[in-house]
């Protein structure tokens, strides 16, 4: 049995090099997006600060994150403009990789991860609605393979980190002062971390995707010196005159509230934007807040493991989830969306219970990361294009969503960083519960909407 059927693979011949540069370009933000968990303690040391204070690194890149999600819905005009922000977006990140050995100050820490966050958002945006104006009612299956390659991103990162992760304290000769409820100090003294050597692999490793879109943009023909050979989606003009129809009058995320197609909608209609998003704030929120504080956690009391045993937990969450990614391109065929979307929400909640339950167990900690990966793995790539379908893949819900993403993401990640320094690091798994608990919820919401909506449509034709 064919796991892709002959009008798809008859797709992607079409569109290959758009859609590997596309899946490409997550492997980037991939890469990013994993590294602070598993390093955290090493750049404090690096920047002498507080929990506290390096909570506020996760802010910054997490709050421009969700600034370049909503930017990147500007760059989506013109094929021209979408690939220039991806070639410059994937170039700036492995000049942050490559300057973050040199930010000794918090606040310079700080800086860079808002660049780098804003070049991630345009990526996620931008990737997304490439793909779902490429493949239209087909795109369901080649999210999954762009997700995926966050998750491989996203594990090659604390892979790379690993070896050169400090074994305990990374400070030597300091004065040490307890400044939280859990074993974490602000540290001063001569730092003796290597991690600078994993963030220049890493830069060096991300190196080949800009390098992917500039050949793709040379082969489109968009720079001056680009032979004049055909066009790659000249291949298909009919096509290529829909998706610009489609893009017409939604320049970014407030262009699609402003759309004169929306102004006689039902309360339905604007309802499941904001139930769609919600869920997706909550559950990046937990993938987010889970890989930057799952290493904080496992390193202090009860759990106390040792850092190098601690750091594999960001890379078998990562793990998991790309597995689960890879696991969903298949099931995305057998199952409808809402299906999908309804196991994954029910077995992180209960994944989520029995790590609060079972919080003292080196042993379940790592057993309850990988399950909990291959349950949230698929609930973007198929929300995006669940809600994607009812709107006639229209590209304005990809862009809202993507930013509530973001969004969740920098605000779980603050309230939980701020919540491990004032109540100690129980709270970490508190937050996981109760947000999955109010994710499943917004979801059931979000089908009773949809059923709603769907028969007064089928009333007014």
């Amino acid at each position: 049995m064919m796991l892709v059927d002959d009008r798809v693979w008859a797709l992607f011949k079409c569109h290959w090099q758009h859609t590997l540069t596309y899946w490409s370009v997550f492997f980037s933000f991939g890469l990013c997006i994993a590294f602070l968990g598993p390093t955290i303690l090493d750049l404090r040391c690096q920047t002498q600060s507080t929990l506290q204070e390096i909570t506020w690194v996760f802010f910054a890149q997490q709050l421009f994150l969700m600034l370049g999600s909503a930017i990147g819905g500007l760059f989506k005009k013109t094929l021209c403009f979408s690939l220039s922000a991806l070639l410059v977006s994937s170039l700036v990140i492995s000049v942050v990789f490559s300057i973050i050995p040199l930010c000794h100050h918090v606040l310079m820490l700080a800086i860079a991860m808002a660049i780098s966050g804003t070049a991630m958002g345009v990526i996620d945006t931008i990737a997304n609605l490439q793909l779902v104006k490429l493949y239209q009612k087909d795109s369901a299956v080649f999210l999954q393979v762009l997700h995926f390659f966050i998750g491989l991103g996203a594990l090659v990162s604390p892979l790379v980190a690993d070896p050169f992760l400090a074994e305990g304290n990374c400070v030597l000769a300091g004065n040490m002062t307890t400044n939280t409820s859990i074993d974490l100090h602000h540290l001063q003294g001569v730092i003796t971390t290597k991690v600078s050597y994993a963030f220049w692999i890493m830069g060096l490793i991300n190196l080949p995707v800009p390098i992917a879109v500039y050949v793709l943009m040379n082969r489109e023909r968009m720079f001056p010196w680009s032979k004049q050979s055909l066009r790659l989606l000249d291949k298909d003009k009919n096509s290529e005159k829909e998706q610009e129809h489609n893009l017409q009058g939604h320049g970014g995320l407030f262009g699609c509230c402003n759309s004169s197609d929306v102004r006689d909608r039902p309360a339905s209609y604007f309802l499941l934007y904001i139930l769609g998003g919600a869920v997706l704030f909550i559950t990046d929120g937990i993938i987010g807040s889970y890989t930057g504080f799952i290493y904080t956690y496992a390193v202090s009391p009860p759990l106390s493991l040792p850092h190098k045993t601690a750091g594999y937990l960001t890379s078998v969450f990562w793990a998991s989830v790309t597995a689960g990614r890879l696991a969903s391109i298949y099931l995305s065929y057998k199952y409808t969306q809402q299906r999908l979307i309804s196991i994954s929400l029910v077995g992180g909640l209960v994944v989520q219970c029995l790590l609060s339950i079972l919080y003292s167990s080196p042993v379940f900690i790592f057993m309850g990361t990988c399950i909990l990966g291959l349950f949230i793995s698929s609930v973007f790539p198929c929300m995006v294009a669940l809600i994607e379908g009812m709107f006639n893949y229209k590209g304005c819900a990809t862009t809202v969503l993507v930013t509530s993403a973001g969004t969740g993401e920098m605000v779980l990640q603050l309230l939980t960083g701020q919540l491990i320094h004032s109540k100690g690091s129980y709270s970490f798994l508190l937050v996981g519960l109760i947000s999955s608990c109010i994710c499943l919820i917004v979801f059931l919401g979000l089908l009773f909407i949809q059923r709603q909506h769907r028969s007064s449509q089928s009333g007014t034709h």
